[in-house]
This record gives structure tokens, sequence and C-alpha cells, in this order.
């Protein structure tokens, strides 16, 4: 079991998810138009999408690969976190008015309230906002977490403001976190928890596994859902690379330790380190 020694950093934040697409321009006019990200760079790597300097989401020409079937593991949704509920209106509104069929759903759930879409290549995303911290019920270790009808129209017409739609692609957003497909949760659990440092924060009857640092809901979460029993992923379209950041050196480099420890295969330049769950997911760990 993971000791406190072993735990990831409480600074940890969650940073840029990198997509391998397959068409570039349907794939960068959607997060452009539909969920207000603005182009931070561009070159033959690719295309550096976010808000207010900050990348979240950098696509990756992903010639020759195909689609993902529904029950490989891989990418369940990127979750953008916006500050104040108008700002999620906002970008709710922008996406729903781009296409209104690639939207999948509303929650809340009671830490959060939440909307979901697809994105053009089939890609989840989800867009939330977090009620204070001090709202959040904890038992013990676990937090109290619930998927409860939200009316998006409702929710629309209470929150959004002209403000927020003008203010649409300069208000800040981040990664909040990272929802991945995976086969089995025992060991993923095995593998961000025990070895990872992550600590668990809530499951769900064996199919969904939450993990955060530093008392957040959740940084990451892996579930079973479409992909009970997969094994490790294909090279196809869909997620590339998940960047976590941490405040310095020694946190990456005790990571590289505890990868090392549990043998692990991993490569540590010192400053970044990048290493594969057990489904192939792409994973770096880098000082932000």
């Amino acid at each position: 079991m993971v000791t406190t020694q072993d735990q990831l950093s409480a600074d940890l934040a969650m940073g840029t998810v990198m997509l391998k697409v397959g068409d570039m321009k349907t794939m960068s006019d959607y997060y452009q138009k539909a969920l207000g990200l603005e182009v931070l760079s561009e070159s033959a790597g690719g295309v550096g999408l976010g808000r207010q300097g900050l990348e979240l989401v950098h696509l990756s020409e992903g010639k020759g690969l195909n689609l993902p079937a529904r029950g490989e593991a891989g990418l369940f949704h990127t979750a953008l976190l916006f500050d104040t509920q108008s700002a999620l209106a906002a970008t709710v509104l922008a996406a729903a008015q781009f296409d209104g069929s690639l939207f999948t759903g509303s929650s809340d759930h009671l830490v959060s309230e939440a909307f979901y879409f697809n994105d053009p290549e089939g890609n989840g995303i989800e867009l939330y906002w977090d009620r204070p911290r001090d709202t959040w019920t904890w038992n013990g270790d676990s937090v109290a977490m619930d998927t409860l009808y939200l009316d998006p129209n409702d929710y629309l017409n209470t929150h959004l403001n002209e403000q927020a739609v003008s203010e649409l692609r300069t208000t800040p957003a981040g990664i909040g976190h990272v929802h991945l497909q995976v086969g089995d949760v025992p060991k993923a659990e095995q593998f961000y928890v025990d070895t990872l440092g992550f600590a668990k924060t809530t499951s769900f009857h064996g199919q969904a596994l939450f993990v955060s640092a530093g008392g957040y809901h959740h940084h990451m979460a892996m579930n079973v859902w479409n992909s009970r029993g997969a094994g490790p992923r294909k090279d196809t379209l869909g997620l590339g690379e998940v960047l976590i950041t941490v405040p310095n050196q020694d946190e990456v480099g005790a990571l590289a330790d505890r990868l090392k420890l549990a043998g692990i295969a991993n490569h540590h330049t010192g400053a970044e380190l990048r290493f594969e769950d057990p489904w192939r997911n792409q994973l770096r760990v880098a000082v932000g």
C-alpha cells in the first residue's frame, strides 16, 4: 500500500491532453468554435489550443490511424474546468450551437455541475464547474458524488449572461481531470494508487475508480463501462498522451524511483518522466 511519503504532491495539476486526430481542420475548428479555445502554437508537430496562454489540448496528426473501437482502452473524456457557472454556461451554449448532436448529457455530481459532449472524432469532453470545497461531503477518505439530473435549458436560463458570451475566449479554463477507459478496476487501483501515489477518493461498484492528490474530488478516473477486459491499446486515433504537472524535480525523481521499484519501464530525462499504464495509455509527468 502507498505510504504518505509516496503520495503525489498536493500541488499536482493536470496538464495538456494530446489527441491524435484524423482530420486536423475539422478538429481544430471544433475546439476553437465550439469550446472557445485559441490557437497558441502551430507547427509540424500539431496545433496547441487553450485559453489565456495555457495549452489545454494539443492536436497531433494521426495519418493512417483508425478510430478506436468502442470497447478499447483509451480516453473516456477530457474535462475542462471553469471558474464560474456563467463561463461554463457560455461554453456549453457555444458547443450546443456549433453542433447540438454532439451533446451527450448533463449531471449534477454534488461536487460539480457537468455537461458532456463528443468531439467530431468521438473523443469525450466534459465541461464543468466545481462547487466550493467546503460544501463537499467526505466520509473518511471518500468524497460523496452522485449522478443527478441537471436540466441544460434551466442551467443556461439561470447562469448565462451577455458578458460571459462576449468573453468566451478570454475567460480562464483548465484541465480539471482526465477520465480513462481501462480493462480492470483493481489493476487500475494498483497502478494509479499503489504505484503512482494518487489517493483513492471514491469508487463505483467495481466499475469505476476516482483518484486525486491534495484532497480534490478527482484528478483522474478509470472505468470499465465500455471496456471491461480490454487489453493493451493499439496505436489508434484518440488519446495520445496525458500530462501531469508537479511542483519540482524531486517529485519527478521520487516517482521514477517508484516506477523502477515496481518494474515499470519509463524514460526519465531529469526534468520529466514518460511511461505507460497497463493499457498503454501514455503519461508524462513534468515540472509545471
